[in-house]
């Protein structure tokens, strides 16, 4: 196939990339800690831990996974938020062989009972903070293994103690728990101190993650990433960044704002971070955004991944907008589009444009960036990223030409195996020349960028004639006045559907029919919304993904 993209890659990054120098993903980050092991892998609530500690935990928790006797592939789920503890468990799991599930630690009890009988998973190793949960959704001892860990764990003498007494005393954000069997994460390292660590055989075939996707159009499904998937994931994103960083003499610091339980955060701020020997900056709650603006004027941020509406929130708060931004490189959007009011408020306020991405769960997830020596917001998701073909296919699977709307397919070492224990849905989404379809409509120009129209299940259909919300939310986001905007169809006797707004106003003066006007203005009439509805807040997911489906299902009467 025709790569016109190849022509417009920045200097120095490279058509293709290999991981056939590693022998599996264990081995990448392996050398990592070997290679970085006095520097600083991650900060937390103010306390550095090196590369060199981490390593130690790492392997101590997989000698003590090993210790239980569980079979290769054996399901681990992690349901943590960003502490320390998350990463030298991930790390821990990968090495003993085993495979990471990762768990929103926001789960409902329901939620959780699900994931867990899916994934089959036999440990759970969970933040104290959500043990009840984990203590209500387990059914007949299973998992049949729960380590909790407490917030402070790993942080080390005094802080350690002094952390875990004002979560559980004076904070008294740890809800009470019982679990009998359950082993804390300090006994369970020194539990695997004692029993030692013998590396297992591993191969880039090997299943590493289950990832599942984030349910905003569906049922999760988990994912099946291999050590091949996540090491070439790595290599691809350490390409793409290079003409933005190469000249960075030194350490670099990226900042973790979002959840490392989602696979944006884990692949780009966990995994891709600890290969290039970064210091990771854990924010344990995004929604804490003084605590985010400590921790970043403590420690200038090289690197922000983000999505839209954090990258929204930060530039209306004064204590964000006061920091020094002149560390900054390079700002990477992804999860979500990024609506263009927001990249030019981002723009203004740091100086550095949002180098706008694209991926899903089942790409690992990175597939296309935009060059990261723009200049500008360009308003695509970019090109593909080395090794990764994408093509424009219509419903029948046949390729589109330029600017031809269609289903984005992606083809590359970054893409899953399949859906775990899911065959007819894998080969539903599988093309038979290797293609994923991702079930997002977009487009590709002459030179290779690709720019999402919308998914497939979001399309409004207004008396034939398509309309997809990211065009309605774009034009609604520019209006002043307007912080945040989701738009979706909603069923009306005459066309079918008609378009809905909600919006979330900056200006309490924002109306309803100046909302309307401002559409009339730039919009197609069956692309305007019929009825505008002004909320405090839309629901979003914990990556920060504005939830479209909630918003199309009726409110409960209070």
């Amino acid at each position: 196939m025709l790569r016109p993209w190849l022509s417009h890659y920045p200097q120095g990054v490279p058509a293709d990339i290999s991981a056939d120098g590693y022998v599996s993903l264990v081995d990448l980050l392996d050398r990592a800690c070997d290679r970085y092991a006095s520097r600083v892998a991650c900060t937390a609530l103010g306390t550095d831990i090196s590369y060199g500690r981490l390593d130690r935990h790492a392997r101590h928790f997989a000698g003590w996974l090993q210790s239980l006797g569980l079979a290769p592939g054996s399901r681990v789920a992690l349901m943590m938020p960003n502490v320390p503890a998350y990463l030298a468990c991930m790390l821990g799991v990968l090495r003993a062989g085993l495979v990471v599930v990762n768990v929103n630690p926001l789960y409902k009890p329901p939620e959780l009972r699900r994931q867990l009988e899916d994934s089959g998973a036999e440990v759970i190793v969970v933040l104290e903070r959500f043990a009840h949960v984990v203590q209500e959704a387990r059914a007949k001892n299973a998992p049949r293994h729960v380590v909790v860990v407490a917030i402070g764990d790993l942080l080390g003498g005094v802080k350690e103690t002094l952390v875990n007494v004002v979560a559980r005393h004076v904070k008294k954000v740890v809800p009470p728990w019982r679990i009998p069997d359950a082993r804390t994460f300090a006994a369970v390292l020194r539990a695997g101190q004692r029993a030692g660590f013998t590396p297992p055989v591993l191969s880039m075939d090997h299943l590493a993650v289950l990832q599942y996707t984030g349910g905003t159009t569906g049922v999760p499904k988990g994912a099946m990433l291999t050590h091949r998937n996540l090491a070439s994931n790595i290599l691809q994103t350490e390409a793409v960044a290079w003409p933005a960083l190469h000249d960075i003499a030194g350490q670099l610091t990226i900042i973790s704002a979002l959840p490392l339980y989602h696979v944006f955060a884990m692949t780009v701020c966990g995994l891709y971070g600890m290969h290039a020997g970064m210091r990771n900056l854990l924010i344990l709650d995004p929604r804490d955004q003084p605590a985010l603006v400590q921790a970043w004027r403590r420690t200038p941020v090289n690197i922000f991944p983000g999505v839209n509406t954090l990258f929204n929130a930060l530039s209306h708060n004064p204590s964000f907008a006061a920091l020094d931004f002149s560390a900054l490189r390079l700002t990477f959007g992804g999860g979500m589009a990024v609506q263009g009011a927001v990249a030019e408020r981002w723009m203004k306020m740091t100086g550095r444009p949002v180098i706008e991405g694209y991926g899903l769960s089942e790409t690992a997830p990175v597939a296309a960036v935009n060059p990261t020596d723009s200049l500008g917001y360009s308003g695509s998701i970019g090109l593909p990223v080395p090794s990764t073909d994408i093509a424009i296919l219509d419903d029948a699977g046949q390729p589109l030409g330029y600017g031809e709307r269609g289903e984005v397919c992606i083809r590359g070492p970054q893409v899953m195996r399949g859906y775990w224990r899911r065959p007819d849905d894998t080969r539903a989404v599988m093309t038979e020349d290797g293609f994923f379809r991702t079930g997002d409509i977009g487009v590709m120009d002459e030179q290779g960028y690709v720019r999402i129209v919308d998914r497939k299940k979001d399309m409004i259909i207004v008396s034939g004639f398509k309309v997809y919300p990211n065009e309605v939310e774009d034009a609604i986001a520019a209006l002043p006045g307007v912080r945040e905007v989701a738009a979706v169809g909603v069923d009306d006797v005459h066309s079918g559907e008609v378009v809905k707004a909600f919006v979330v106003r900056e200006d309490a003066a924002v109306t309803e029919t100046q909302v309307k006007e401002w559409c009339r203005a730039r919009l197609t009439g069956y692309k305007c919304p019929r009825t505008v509805e002004f909320r405090d807040d839309l629901p979003k997911s914990n990556v920060g993904k504005i939830l479209r489906r909630e918003l199309r299902e009726p409110r409960e009467e209070p």
